[in-house]
């Protein structure tokens, strides 16, 4: 298993975000949120550098209107480096945490990284021969495990990224042709 990484993409804030809203002010610090998805509140508390950003966006009802970004109102463009970086996450929610952009890392032969696995089983890779052999043996299975799906209920499947057995018949894929695919925990 490989462990996940941050690498400040901002698919976290920008998909799961949306659902993350404040509740009420407690400090200019301090607020408590609710998650829309399973009505779940809890605490958070803003980094100081961002604290006065978030405060006057909250105070001034701007967040999430039109003409305004969406996502979530505590991520913040990095002062560091390209990318994005989350204002409360020390205390980011469970939903957060739990977060994955891929989903398994594949390695070649030497064992430098030549691809990962992202949101519905697609692939992330400059590899040509990992790319054919993803499209022509790995995203049929894709296809057959969502297929009798209806459409507009496609989103509520459980990923065939988070069932063992799928994970396994793609790790023996990639083996047969000289990758080792290692699931993210």
């Amino acid at each position: 298993m490989v462990t996940f990484v941050c690498d400040g993409c901002g698919k976290c804030c920008t998909s799961l975000g949306a659902y993350i809203r404040i509740e009420r002010q407690l400090t200019e610090q301090d607020y408590y949120c609710r998650n829309g998805i399973t009505g779940e509140v809890f605490p958070v508390h803003v980094q100081p550098e961002f604290a006065d950003e978030i405060d006057e966006e909250f105070i001034s009802g701007k967040w999430g209107t039109s003409g305004s970004r969406t996502g979530c109102i505590f991520m913040r463009k990095n002062p560091e480096r390209p990318g994005a970086v989350c204002a409360i996450y020390p205390t980011r929610p469970q939903i957060c945490r739990e977060f994955r952009c891929y989903h398994m890392v594949i390695f070649d032969s030497r064992g430098g990284v030549v691809g990962r696995m992202i949101g519905r089983a697609d692939i992330q890779t400059a590899d040509p021969v990992l790319a054919r052999i993803w499209i022509e043996e790995i995203r049929p299975l894709v296809i057959e495990a969502v297929s009798g799906t209806p459409p507009d209920t496609s989103h509520l499947i459980t990923l065939p990224s988070g069932d063992p057995g799928w994970m396994q018949k793609v790790s023996a894929i990639l083996a047969s042709h000289g990758y080792r695919g290692e699931p993210v925990t």
